[in-house]
């Protein structure tokens, strides 16, 4: 089975929860792992997504350790989606 993986980074602007840690991690630029297999038996090239992984901390963070925390990618998604809002909330309340 043909595997491959891409990393991206995304950005929060305000610190931020997942249910899968105790305490908020910081506002920065995040390193995104993102696993996919090759769909096999089709005429054209498709990829599953076999996991999504947040390398923590912060890319700008110098620390010895890394690691990579396994995140459903619905749940990155709402993350992503309170931080915009909370910059939305921010700017219409300087207005």
């Amino acid at each position: 089975m043909t595997e491959r993986t891409t990393a991206s980074e995304i950005t929060f602007s305000h610190p931020f929860i997942l249910g899968s840690l105790i305490v908020p991690l910081d506002a920065g630029t995040y390193r995104l792992i993102v696993d996919e297999e090759l769909i096999e038996g089709l005429s054209f090239p498709a990829y599953r997504r076999t996991g999504t992984h947040l390398e923590i901390p912060a890319v700008g963070v110098e620390i010895g350790t890394r690691q990579l925390l396994q995140v459903p990618l619905q749940e990155l998604e709402a993350a992503m989606q309170r931080d915009a809002e909370d910059g939305e909330e921010s700017l219409a309340s300087k207005a």
